[in-house]
């Protein structure tokens, strides 16, 4: 497997220099930080990546403050009691994106998370805070299980949006990945996200950097970005 000194040394050159890269690249929120946040900032987030996939991501910006007010800041205790009907009154409201089985995402999440701290006998966040890095695809797996529509990007997005430190499967990762022969099959499949993580395991020895600093550095050294472009 390609080395993180080869891999920074290229991203860097490709960029500029070492201050130019360093200046793109972003770290994670603390454990701390992380466990302190709502539970409800969680599905939020949740739920605004859902609405983003296969979307304008601005669109879906500009109408979150409705999403907000409509379901309760997303309470996930509220959202629990919300019955069949009101889900479908929702996802006929104007002011939303009407989609009704993102609508019913929404509460399918809010049961996935008062099922975990029901079973971490503890806060959603902190289950979040506490998963270990070196298996950040086990936790990917279990948004999927658990969790409806958060399989592909979509989990992982999520998580970086809200500070957890995970890697990305980009374009440019992605490519990178295949070119080095870190993996060969379709990039969700178990062996391919294995193999992903063990290189990603080594990197974060190498480096004692984070997996979102190590994302952005493989991008960076491949594909199409360059100086001045972020992938």
């Amino acid at each position: 497997m390609p080395k993180y000194a080869t891999i920074y040394s290229k991203a860097a050159k490709r960029k500029g220099g070492d201050k130019n890269l360093e200046a793109l690249l972003s770290k994670p929120l603390s454990r701390a930080k992380l466990a302190k946040k709502n539970d409800a900032e969680y599905l939020s987030e949740f739920s605004k990546k859902i609405f983003q996939s296969g979307f304008v991501w601005k669109v879906v910006e500009n109408k979150w403050p409705n999403y907000e007010e409509l379901f309760w800041g997303f309470d996930i205790d509220k959202l629990l009691m919300m019955p069949d009907e009101m889900l479908e009154q929702r996802a006929q409201d104007k002011r939303l994106i009407r989609n009704l089985k993102k609508i019913w995402a929404i509460r399918e999440n809010a049961f996935m998370i008062d099922d975990t701290r029901r079973r971490e006998g503890g806060s959603f966040a902190k289950f979040i805070a506490d998963w270990p890095v070196d298996d950040i695809v086990g936790l990917w797996s279990y948004l999927k299980k658990h969790g409806c529509r958060l399989g592909g990007n979509t989990g992982p997005y999520a998580l970086r949006t809200l500070g957890k430190d995970t890697f990305l499967l980009t374009r440019d990762v992605e490519g990178f990945l295949r070119a080095n022969k870190v993996i060969d099959t379709g990039i969700n499949t178990k062996s391919a996200l294995n193999n992903t993580q063990q290189f990603f395991n080594q990197l974060l020895e190498e480096s004692g950097r984070h997996l979102c600093e190590l994302s952005a550095i493989v991008a960076y050294s491949y594909g199409s970005n360059r100086v001045g472009v972020e992938s």
